[in-house]
């Protein structure tokens, strides 16, 4: 399976992934995904914002859901998503082997743009089906070349139906197996961990606004310059949140008129903000949001910013998270806290119960084309799949 993934949307100069939502790239790896249920038999249901589960359809009761995403951010790694959907077929192929008859339905998951690549909002197919956006504010959304979202589904073959469905209908617990986004497990020396919670995490747009002029006749003096603005809110974005353990990067920007030999008129730049409570996120963006202005007073400039997108704490069940950690060979796996937003977060804010599994990552690169992980660890991914579906779907399993 991941030597079929592999060369997908793959870059031949960095060895990163393009695969967008609803582009070429994802759709294959889209048609890859149906292909494997069809091989294991799974009931293929699809909802009108693109999400797909493939259902092993044995037993009775609440379904157990796993699996993952398969888009990724601009040139990034190969692990990031695509790890958990093929973990999950892999994972029912070994409870096969085993002769293992669930007792409740098994379902193998596939959302769409989790990582916001394209429509600027992370975890869009799962807010969609959940409820946590409203289909009005969706059909709004735009790509960097100004495609409406219901407009890019269309031309990718779908028939957009945006906002809650039944997809979810009958689903009892969701489990999510990620490649891990740092190097706690790596510190523990541990290949499997549980995850606990998930930081408060917004995305935000700065609008630097000045005026644009000659680059070379005019004085440094008489300049009313964004980017300059921009650069020094940036430093003391950094600085902020250095100071306080959080995190804070601007990583995306544009510039008007983006001429080499002109003073721009306009800077716009996405403040990435992620905090460990929901009061040190707000202190941290008004922080940064107050130095800029004050920058911004001093170089004749203005900044106006917005919250593009919000996503509260996210505490798993602690019960089903130490249900799932506890009694492995070696002793049980730890329980740990991740920065990075996932669709797990967004199911368990709609009240699914709903846990975490990391699978260690040697260098804790992520979101780039350096993202790692080793074989054996993969497989001891599996295997921690594997048995965490069938402690919930075995015989006696609790709702």
């Amino acid at each position: 399976m991941w030597r079929d993934l592999d060369p997908i949307g793959r870059s031949a100069s960095s060895g990163g992934y393009f695969r967008q939502p609803f582009g070429s790239a994802e759709r294959e790896c889209h048609a890859w995904f149906l292909e494997q249920c069809a091989a294991r038999g799974l009931e293929v249901e699809s909802d009108g914002n693109g999400n797909t589960i493939g259902w092993w359809r044995t037993g009775e009761g609440q379904g157990v859901l796993t699996g993952s995403h398969l888009d990724s951010v601009l040139d990034g790694g190969a692990y990031d998503g695509p790890l958990g959907v093929v973990s999950s077929f892999a994972a029912i192929d070994l409870l096969r082997d085993r002769g293992f008859v669930p007792q409740r339905p098994l379902g193998v998951g596939a959302f769409v743009e989790e990582e916001g690549s394209r429509f600027g909002l992370a975890c869009l197919g799962s807010r969609l089906m959940t409820g946590a956006i409203s289909p009005a504010a969706a059909q709004e959304l735009r790509d960097r070349d100004g495609v409406p979202l219901p407009d890019a589904m269309a031309a990718s073959g779908l028939d957009p139906s945006l906002g809650p469905g039944r997809l979810l209908e009958g689903v009892g617990v969701f489990v999510e197996l990620h490649v891990e986004q740092g190097r706690d497990l790596v510190d523990r020396g541990a290949a499997i961990g549980v995850a606990s919670e998930i930081w408060p995490h917004g995305r935000y747009r700065f609008d630097f606004t000045g005026e644009a002029n000659h680059a070379g006749t005019t004085r440094m003096e008489d300049r009313h310059d964004p980017m300059l603005t921009y650069a020094m809110t940036a430093m003391a974005a950094n600085e902020q949140a250095r100071a306080s353990g959080e995190r804070a990067t601007f990583g995306r920007i544009e510039a008007v008129p983006n001429g080499t030999n002109a003073v721009p008129s306009r800077v716009t730049a996405w403040l990435d903000a992620r905090c460990a409570t929901d009061d040190s996120l707000e202190k941290l963006v008004t922080e940064i949001g107050r130095m800029g202005h004050d920058r911004a007073g001093r170089d004749g400039t203005g900044l106006s910013v917005t919250a593009e997108s919000v996503s509260a704490r996210v505490g798993f069940d602690p019960d089903l998270a130490g249900r799932l950690a506890d009694g492995h060979d070696g002793g049980a796996w730890p329980i740990i806290p991740t920065q990075a937003g996932h669709d797990a977060g967004i199911l368990s804010a709609a009240g699914i119960p709903t846990a975490m599994l990391f699978v260690r990552n040697p260098t804790g690169v992520s979101h780039s084309p350096a993202e790692a992980a080793e074989t054996a660890d993969c497989l001891a991914g599996v295997e921690a799949l594997a048995t965490s579906l069938e402690r919930l779907a075995g015989e006696g399993a609790t709702e």
